[in-house]
């Protein structure tokens, strides 16, 4: 087959579909303001370096001004990566965490995912923490 496709017998033809064994590496989705995309460049390299598996926006520098529409389907579409996701981890260089990565510390911890911080929580500011009120104490 010359297209993409799932076969469990894939590899009698390929060759190429493996076996790993062992335990899958864990799934982490990075979240964060896009306009931070060479810290996200660098979050990625080096978590993946730790042998985790990174999903990040895969579209960097939407603001306001862009369209809607595209905007809030990626958004969507992020939050179905948070799904997928062991662990969610916060590009938020200099404490800023906006309108749309709240949302989605939010969505996270309401699945029971665990979130962490490039700058920890305890360095942003008190108002930030009450705008995400399911954030436990410490994270």
């Amino acid at each position: 087959m010359s297209y993409p496709h799932l076969s469990t017998d894939c590899h009698e033809h390929h060759g190429i579909v493996k076996d790993y064994e062992g335990p899958a590496p864990e799934i982490v989705t990075l979240c964060g303001s896009t306009k931070f995309a060479d810290a996200f460049g660098a979050v990625a390299h080096e978590l993946t370096m730790q042998g985790f598996i990174v999903l990040a926006p895969g579209v960097f520098g939407m603001s306001g001004g862009d369209d809607d529409t595209a905007k809030l389907a990626l958004d969507e579409l992020h939050k179905r990566k948070i799904d997928l996701s062991n662990h969610v981890y916060v590009v938020n260089p200099g404490g800023y965490i906006g309108h749309s990565t709240r949302g989605e510390i939010r969505y996270a911890l309401r699945k029971g995912i665990p979130v962490q911080y490039l700058n920890p929580i305890d360095e942003v500011a008190e108002g930030l923490r009450r705008l995400i009120p399911d954030s436990p104490k410490g994270v």
